[in-house]
């Protein structure tokens, strides 16, 4: 089988595309066939070596989708049972998604009921599970608003369509005015821009996603309603320590914060029951071919196109 190794930290040219044996199924790991995968652009800073808990030799790659090739021993999976996988370790403290076939603990394989392609069923793991997992730690209800701050980023769409399909009331932000149309198209209710890290608007919000991070996070706070929460889900500012913020200002206001390490099974399947009740799904931004890695390492930084970038193995 086909692996992508870095042995080293670097640029694109240390990922290299090796032969390897297939993997034997272990008593509690089952071996996974990856029919394909998104690209992050946390990925790019793990290959840079900006990761530290990350040690090389690796095969990097926080998520997949496929199938079982062969169940472990103690497994209730059967083989050609369509999976997913997303962290849990995987790509970070073990090989991940850049490869043909993959290792994968029994905790860290998701069963889903999905009937599109490979490659469309890619954009899915980890966008939309963040996407849910933050609009979930809001405790909002139905008919409140939500602003998703960051909207044009992958994990943004995949909020702004979710919260539609649970019922509220979703405002979306961009730097850009060209891609207002494009955000009331992915399902926002309204659009904002935002600007030097100033929401421009003076109205306030039940609940904010806020993938833009640390840079924006007093901004935020400041257009939330009482008894709002801001729940920080990403960095795409690159920074993370909030610096000179008045604790004051969150008298009666509630910040926390979203990651997907621990994934439940249960908000997998109503994700997906979500997907398939409202047909969901994001812009795939383009699809590259495991042979060609690097060039989508190099698009994936590079472009502003809205939407993910996908590896297919097949």
């Amino acid at each position: 089988m086909r692996a992508v190794v870095i042995d080293e930290p670097g640029d694109t040219s240390v990922m290299r595309i090796v032969d390897r044996p297939i993997p034997e199924a272990t008593d509690d790991q089952s071996v996974m066939r990856i029919h394909a995968f998104g690209v992050h652009r946390y990925e790019v800073l793990t290959r840079k070596g900006g990761s530290p808990s990350v040690k090389f030799p690796r095969v990097i790659g926080v998520e997949a989708v496929g199938e079982i090739s062969q169940s472990s021993t103690n497994s209730k999976l059967k083989v050609g049972q369509k999976v997913m996988t997303m962290m849990g370790g995987f790509g970070r403290e073990v090989d991940g998604s850049y490869e043909d076939y993959a290792l994968v603990s029994d905790d860290n394989l998701y069963p889903i009921q999905f009937d599109g392609d490979w490659m469309t069923l890619a954009q899915y793991p980890e966008n939309f599970y963040t996407a849910f997992g933050a609009i979930q730690s809001l405790s909002l209800k139905k008919g409140q608003t939500l602003l998703v701050r960051g909207g044009t980023s992958v994990v943004g769409l995949a909020a702004v369509q979710l919260a539609k399909a649970m019922g509220f009331i979703v405002t979306a932000t961009t730097r850009r005015e060209n891609m207002i149309q494009s955000l009331i198209n992915n399902g926002a209710d309204k659009v904002v821009i935002d600007k030097k890290n100033k929401l421009q608007t003076d109205e306030n919000f039940d609940g904010i996603i806020d993938v833009v991070g640390a840079v924006a996070l007093e901004n935020s706070v400041k257009h939330l309603n009482q008894g709002g929460a801001v729940s920080i889900v990403g960095l795409l500012s690159g920074e993370w320590m909030i610096n000179n913020f008045d604790s004051f200002d969150l008298a009666g206001k509630y910040v926390t914060c979203f990651d997907s390490t621990e994934v439940r099974q249960e908000w997998v399947d109503e994700i997906f029951q979500l997907i398939t009740q409202h047909n969901l799904h994001i812009p795939i931004a383009k699809v590259f071919k495991l042979e060609e890695i690097r060039e989508a390492h190099e698009y994936v930084m590079k472009s502003r196109k809205m939407g993910q970038v996908i590896v297919t193995n097949d």
